[in-house]
């Protein structure tokens, strides 16, 4: 692409009029400049966004409702999608991920077509595209009536450090710096739960937390899932401002084939994630319609099973 533009742009240059002025024959790159616009949203890019957001909500809560042990996830993913369409969104904003089980410890699982148990979890993944303004939302949640003990506590886990994260999203604030809150949470719960070993820094210093959360808690929303802008300035991560929206997702995943974890705990993959305006006073979570407290979830999913 770059070589087509420029050869065009030779050829405009070669054409032009033996009368015209002798511009310069300098040729900027405008990535940069539309990057930063794209990080901060306008009040119109904001609610083009939040209408995104509760389409994805809306699916998100069906999927909660509907689930039923002994569909597939292919099922679900269709569920999703259906309301993505009817709602009048152009689509999903990125592939759907709708994991069952230990298809949850896949970070970027698609295939989508295995059947779901009675005792497993449920992770989905799943956002639409309204406007061209992208949703993000994940939420896990069990596929029968209740979570098994270990699952229990690996949630509440989860959403202690999610919650804690989307409340750090502060002007001034790093996505770095809540990225730290969150490792800093999930290893000490780690090693209350036994499952680690150490001293809380130990457990950061020499990275043993990774092989259960081996991603990143945020990155930018908007245009694009992934949306460009960059996350530093002059070496140093960059503050947050008021106008701009990242994603945040913490999980813990337990392969099933880990070594030195206990049975119990094996196979479960949980994430949460909220979608987050930065505001002059705050953070505000555009994805608060969807429920994730423990206690909410189970409430939808005993009208379910």
């Amino acid at each position: 692409f770059d070589h087509r533009m420029l050869d065009l742009a030779r050829k405009a240059w070669a054409s032009r009029p033996r009368t015209a002025p002798d511009h310069t024959r300098t040729i900027l790159d405008t990535a940069p400049l539309v990057h930063e616009m794209r990080v901060r949203k306008s009040e119109d890019e904001i609610s083009w966004m939040q209408r995104s957001i509760d389409i994805a909500a809306e699916a998100h809560i069906h999927a909660m409702e509907q689930t039923r042990p002994g569909m597939g996830e292919h099922e679900i993913e269709a569920l999703i999608e259906y309301t993505f369409r009817r709602r009048g969104a152009a689509g999903w904003a990125y592939p759907s991920i709708v994991a069952g089980g230990a298809n949850a410890t896949v970070l970027h699982y698609i295939a989508n077509d295995q059947p779901l148990r009675d005792g497993d979890l449920l992770l989905i993944d799943a956002g639409c595209d309204l406007g061209s303004y992208c949703a993000d939302i994940t939420r896990t949640f069990p596929v029968g009536r209740d979570f098994t003990p270990a699952q229990r506590r690996i949630y509440d886990l989860v959403l202690k450090s999610q919650e804690a994260a989307c409340g750090a999203m502060a002007p001034g604030a790093t996505l770095d710096a809540v990225h730290d809150a969150v490792v800093e949470i999930l290893a000490e719960g780690l090693l209350s739960l036994g499952l680690l070993e150490g001293t809380t820094e130990q457990v950061i210093r020499d990275g043993s937390y990774k092989p259960f959360y081996m991603h990143r808690t945020s990155h930018w929303l908007g245009m694009d899932v992934h949306d460009v802008g960059a996350y530093s300035a002059g070496g140093a991560p960059r503050p947050l401002e008021p106008g701009m929206v990242a994603t945040i997702e913490p999980g813990l995943y337990f392969s099933p084939g880990l070594e030195g974890v206990p049975e119990e705990y094996r196979g479960i993959g949980i994430r949460i994630e909220d979608d987050v305006l930065v505001t002059p006073e705050g953070p505000r979570v555009l994805t608060e319609a969807v429920p994730k407290q423990a206690d909410q979830i189970l409430a939808l999913r005993a009208g379910a099973t």
